[in-house]
């Protein structure tokens, strides 16, 4: 597929309530949206890094200025034939996952328009429809948690995870333990503690976590390795796996027993999907997690979910949850409790809704192929 086109949108949605976790509170997700107009179909990507660098290096306005000036000028005229292409013409630059990952989605939708089969469908997912969890933010007490549980319990969610950070305590997951002492649960950290939080870690422990997700350093895996040597909890690793080859590192020095894979955290669903095979291929449980993308962001990590060897309720968000509207369409809707389906139709099956992101613009950038 020839690239002919790319239209690159900044955009800023406003969430429906403050998200709130070890690394700050937003009020709004900033989104990068990519269009790659291609001669044989189009396709677009998404990536939601945080306003400022705080998940980890990577920002928005930062993921903007680099697919403007680096990625965009680097396949503009080019005839891409794989995602592997892609990703070796991206090889030559350090970091960036999610500026790439954009790219990477977009070109995914495009191929997948071209084959005219549903992306999850193409990358040989076998569930089409797929197990997801509830994500609760830091909250001020152990009863507006209970409570909140509480509401997802009921809303039919196999599992819950409750963001962890130094302002919460391990009473308040105690008491979320002893209120419903048969719920599938676990807290993710967001990279906040350090080893010298080990008691901490200790009497979380003794909770009976699922996992405990990202307790240290979000670029660490030697320290991760000596904390899981002193818990029965499985460790997950999320922002520590930004590629394959750190995923295989993390396996083979035990620093973690489980993988959180985010498609644009590690950039793209090309890599994303070497890192399920490798994760399969070593006996390391797997699931799939996001950042609050609209629905082209979630799209192929929901198609990345219907693999196989994903064990775990994922983090893929109906549109509800987060934003009054959805920046995208059709929506992302429950199809059952606790269920969402990947779309039949061809590609990823999600498209921005363009009077949105004029609406909400932040930046914008065309770079063409020269005549």
């Amino acid at each position: 597929m020839v690239i002919k086109e790319v239209n690159l949108f900044h955009v800023r949605m406003p969430l429906l309530e403050p998200w709130v976790t070890a690394y700050g509170s937003q009020n709004d997700i900033e989104s990068l949206f990519v269009n790659l107009k291609c001669d044989e179909a189009d396709g677009w990507g998404e990536c939601s890094p945080a306003p400022l660098p705080l998940y980890n290096t990577e920002y928005t306005k930062g993921a903007f200025a680099v697919a403007r000036d680096v990625l965009a000028p680097q396949i503009i005229g080019m005839d891409i034939s794989s995602p592997d292409q892609l990703q070796a013409i991206f090889s030559e630059f350090k970091g960036h996952e999610f500026a790439r990952s954009a790219f990477d989605s977009a070109w995914w939708d495009a191929y997948a328009h071209k084959c005219d089969k549903p992306l999850w469908s193409l990358i040989k997912g076998t569930n089409q429809t797929v197990s997801v969890g509830a994500d609760i933010p830091v909250l001020s007490s152990a009863a507006a948690l209970i409570d909140r549980v509480r509401q997802e319990i009921d809303q039919g969610f196999p599992r819950v995870k409750l963001k962890f950070n130094r302002s919460c305590s391990v009473q308040m997951i105690e008491q979320v333990r002893n209120t419903f002492p048969d719920l599938v649960m676990h807290i993710d950290c967001n990279s906040g503690f350090t080893l010298d939080d080990l008691e901490m870690f200790q009497s979380l422990d003794q909770l009976d976590l699922k996992m405990i997700e990202q307790p240290l350093g979000y670029d660490d895996l030697i320290d991760h390795a000596e904390l899981q040597r002193e818990l029965r909890t499985p460790i997950c690793l999320d922002e520590s796996i930004t590629s394959v080859n750190r995923a295989a590192k993390a396996i083979k020095i035990g620093a973690c027993r489980w993988i959180n894979i985010k498609t644009s955290r590690v950039g793209g669903l090309t890599n994303a999907l070497a890192i399920h095979d490798l994760c399969a291929a070593k006996d390391v449980p797997i699931w799939v997690g996001g950042m609050l993308e609209s629905a082209v962001g979630q799209g192929p990590s929901l198609a990345l979910a219907t693999k196989g060897s994903v064990g775990y309720p994922c983090d893929i968000f109906p549109s509800s949850r987060f934003f009054e509207e959805d920046f995208s369409a059709p929506e992302i809707n429950l199809s059952g409790k606790g269920k969402i389906t990947a779309p039949a139709r061809s590609g990823a099956g999600f498209n921005p809704k363009l009077n949105f992101l004029k609406r909400y613009n932040v930046a914008t950038a065309t770079i063409e192929q020269a005549r």
